[in-house]
């Protein structure tokens, strides 16, 4: 939250003050309806939306909030420890922004983004297929000049927001030939004769955050293509900086989250005539889950800190953002589960958060590449 961020500004650390006061009248307390009955958490996205928030990683130009990376990390999550649904839809539109805002033209990005950032168009990111994931360069999504545009046919899976989205970026090879270097971004607007849509994927967790696999056999205008060809793979790769630290706060809000419920449950808890939270071995527990979630902190603070310094250097922060995000997802998971053992056999009951926690944090080791990839990007910088 903001006192964990002390470059926030002033106007910052008061959006934050008055998000975390939204989020625990308005969101959390939907939280467990919205897992139970998996509805998608569109009204959620709206009570967002009035606060500027769909527009938090936007500059002000694009009609965005004009935040400073720390700023956007707080209000991830913050987001984030009120309800996981949410926070997964809600950083699945920045991924869709972020590629507007980075490999779009100026007319792209005057069209969509503002309509973005207010709540009016939300949007999704299409990369993963079912034979590539971890490698882009592997996909099988093709767009072909056709007349004046583009034949785009394949499909897509995994995609948060992608039956619910307004608009959806697909990443498709334009020359199969060239690799990497041959992939282009598409914008595809919702009702695209040739765009269908699966129902949303039974998941573990984030049950209102949905994911669909999507099929596209479209006809698409010349305007449709993200900026220049063959500049998708490069678009990509920035936006997934983003993402990861993005994940990391997800992850960090979460944790937190389970944290503050197992402290509050050790305070009340007695066993022997004793609190919990009075017995040296619980106390040693938390003085781990508190260092967890600092290391944490830590790492996704240099990755801030270089995503902010990027703004004027453009330099690339991908080992920064990889550490930050693996050491993350995996604290998240062990916090989580910690915190529910705690709880005892409450914890394991579906009338507390914490085995929702548990099951929300799960997916972070694979979103935006897996713990597996984070850690051939670090092994990668290092024998460069």
């Amino acid at each position: 939250m903001a006192e964990n961020w002390t470059t926030l500004s002033d106007d910052e650390r008061a959006l934050v003050e008055a998000l975390a006061k939204f989020c625990a009248a308005e969101i959390a307390p939907k939280a467990a309806a919205t897992d139970e009955g998996a509805g998608f958490v569109r009204e959620q996205l709206q009570g967002l939306a009035a606060m500027g928030v769909m527009g938090a990683n936007l500059p002000e130009s694009c009609g965005g909030l004009g935040l400073s990376a720390a700023g956007l990390f707080a209000v991830v999550e913050c987001v984030a420890g009120a309800c996981g649904s949410t926070v997964s839809a809600l950083t699945a539109h920045y991924l869709a922004t972020d590629s507007i805002l980075f490999g779009g033209t100026d007319a792209q990005r005057q069209h969509w983004l503002p309509k973005a950032a207010s709540g009016e168009a939300l949007g999704a990111f299409a990369l993963t297929e079912p034979t590539a994931g971890s490698d882009p360069a592997d996909m099988k999504t093709r767009a072909t000049r056709e007349g004046s545009g583009w034949r785009l046919t394949g499909s897509k899976c995994f995609i948060s927001n992608g039956g619910e989205a307004d608009f959806i970026i697909v990443y498709a090879l334009t020359n199969a030939a060239a690799g990497h270097k041959g992939i282009s971004a598409f914008i595809v607007p919702r009702g695209t004769p040739g765009f269908t849509a699966g129902r949303p994927e039974r998941t573990m967790g984030l049950k209102g955050g949905h994911v669909f696999t999507l099929g596209f056999d479209c006809l698409l205008p010349p305007e449709a293509l993200l900026g220049a060809e063959g500049q998708g793979f490069k678009t990509a790769m920035r936006v997934l900086d983003n993402g990861r630290i993005e994940v990391a706060a997800m992850c960090t809000g979460i944790a937190q989250a389970a944290l503050d419920a197992a402290t509050a449950y050790a305070r009340e808890r007695v066993i022997g005539g004793e609190a919990l939270a009075a017995k040296q071995g619980i106390r040693w527990q938390f003085a781990g889950m508190a260092l967890e979630l600092a290391r944490a902190r830590a790492l996704a603070a240099e990755a801030v800190r270089q995503r902010q310094a990027a703004h004027e250097t453009g330099q690339r922060f991908s080992l920064a953002a990889a550490m930050a995000k693996l050491e993350a997802s995996e604290m998240a998971g062990r916090v989580t589960d910690a915190a529910l053992q705690i709880h005892g056999g409450y914890g394991y009951t579906r009338d507390l958060p914490l085995e929702r926690y548990a099951r929300d944090v799960r997916i972070m080791r694979i979103y935006e590449g897996s713990s597996e990839i984070q850690r051939n990007i670090i092994a990668a910088h290092l024998f460069k």
